[in-house]
């Protein structure tokens, strides 16, 4: 069985991978397992083959292939953006890693159970005045790297996860806890995962994205919102992934979220519910 690891959302989108990253990263220690099959034989080419048989599969773990991203304008929109992205899938002995949105993590403690570990991890979650005639007078948010804490325990075909991201960009984007539970089905070809999760955000990220200073507010127009840490929304996972060849395979995450509390009241939000959306092919080495 397939099992999950740890979409995480580095916010929903950085969900839907940390989802796929923790899902795809559980069958890795089955696949680096050395081939037991071969026997001693009585002739030196006989020894030759078996010797071969017995190496053992490589610790590299080497995939990529076109992706797309289909994720809010802005915290809070009601319209979509589409982008592209270079779906990359690689990995060293189930330790070092570039998946998704994390350029570069490592699996500190690991087990065939769980993953313990931090990642260097890009969040897409970005706004821009020009996106919005909503937006004029609130200023920019760009997006940009944050460190990934993360932890998976998986149990038969129950996996929880937990992820916080850390803003080290400097783009007032603070800090947000990631917590999850899903549950997966191998089956063929496939493997199925869903389950719900929610997102905390410090009040730094709730401040930068749904509040509106008394200046903003002169400039936009807006009423002044003050804002906290607290729940920022609550969401749904799916995830399904298919082998086409023993090279080629597809997948699809998706995170569909309901923003809450301060995210939810806020003036700048003119839909309270998200779409979160990462589908790749990859071509497997």
């Amino acid at each position: 069985m397939a099992k999950p690891v740890t979409f995480s959302a580095a916010r929903c989108v950085c969900a839907a991978a940390a989802f796929a990253l923790a899902i795809q990263s559980g069958s890795a220690l089955a696949d680096d397992l050395p081939d037991s099959t071969a026997s001693p034989a009585s002739s030196a080419s006989a020894s030759t083959d078996s010797s071969a048989e017995a190496k053992p599969a490589s610790k590299w773990k080497i995939g990529f292939g076109p992706g797309v991203v289909i994720t809010p304008l802005y915290p809070g929109s009601r319209e979509l953006r589409v982008f592209p992205y270079p779906a990359l899938d690689i990995s060293y002995d189930d330790r070092v890693f570039s998946q998704g949105p994390d350029v570069l993590g490592v699996n500190v403690i690991r087990s065939e159970n769980y993953h313990v570990g931090a990642s260097l991890s890009f969040d897409f979650q970005s706004r821009q005045e020009k996106d919005d005639p909503h937006l004029h007078g609130l200023g920019n948010v760009d997006g940009g790297p944050k460190l990934r804490l993360f932890a998976d325990y998986t149990f038969w075909a129950f996996t929880g996860s937990v992820a916080l991201y850390q803003d080290i960009a400097g783009h007032g984007q603070g800090k947000t806890v990631v917590t999850d539970l899903y549950a997966s089905l191998p089956t063929g070809g496939w493997l199925f995962s869903f389950g719900p999760g929610f997102t905390w955000a410090d009040a730094l990220y709730t401040r930068t994205f749904f509040g509106v200073s008394s200046q903003q507010s002169a400039s936009s127009g807006l009423p002044a919102y003050s804002t906290g840490a607290g729940i920022r929304d609550v969401h749904l996972n799916g995830y399904v992934s298919y082998d086409f060849s023993k090279h080629w395979a597809g997948s699809i995450a998706v995170t569909l979220g309901r923003l809450q509390h301060y995210a939810a009241a806020s003036p700048i939000t003119e839909r309270r519910t998200e779409l979160n959306t990462l589908a790749s092919l990859n071509y497997r080495f």
